[in-house]
């Protein structure tokens, strides 16, 4: 099975949408296995996005140090969710990362307006998803478990 990286931004905890956005992520049958809410050091999300940009370097970039000064602004719940093609259907429930362009019944789609506040990250890639995962948890808060649901989901 295939896993991906969720966090809930600042603005999704301070709009306490944290239950709304696992409850999608658990009603579409994703299993969830790791959870925590942290407020991240700067190290750690100067690693996550140049992962996550690898091509560019977003240091250099007039944003960055805003970007950075919001994801510490308050607390990340931070999670990762496994299923059958979790990472591309787990983007398609977040939307568009411009919530202009996000359709309504996402989640970006239904509670977000700008980028700048787009309340979710998720992984944009397997790749990306398993370095994300090892930048977030360590091995051991990681659970693996059998879910009762499994034969009403998977054929």
């Amino acid at each position: 099975m295939e896993r991906s990286f969720v966090a809930i931004k600042p603005d999704g905890v301070q709009r306490k949408l944290v239950s709304e956005i696992l409850s999608r992520f658990e009603r579409r049958g994703y299993k969830l296995v790791a959870l925590k809410m942290l407020q991240p050091t700067r190290e750690l999300l100067e690693e996550h996005y140049q992962e996550i940009r690898a091509i560019q370097d977003l240091k250099s970039k007039k944003f960055f140090q805003d970007l950075i000064t919001y994801m510490r602004s308050g607390p990340i719940v931070a999670m990762v969710w496994e299923g059958e093609n979790v990472v591309k259907q787990g983007r398609a429930m977040l939307g568009a990362t411009n919530p202009q362009e996000s359709v309504p019944g996402t989640i970006r789609g239904d509670f977000s307006i700008t980028v700048g506040r787009n309340i979710v990250h998720g992984s944009d890639s397997v790749t990306s998803a398993q370095k994300e995962i090892g930048l977030w948890f360590r091995e051991e808060e990681i659970s693996s478990w059998d879910s009762n649901d499994h034969i009403w989901l998977y054929e």
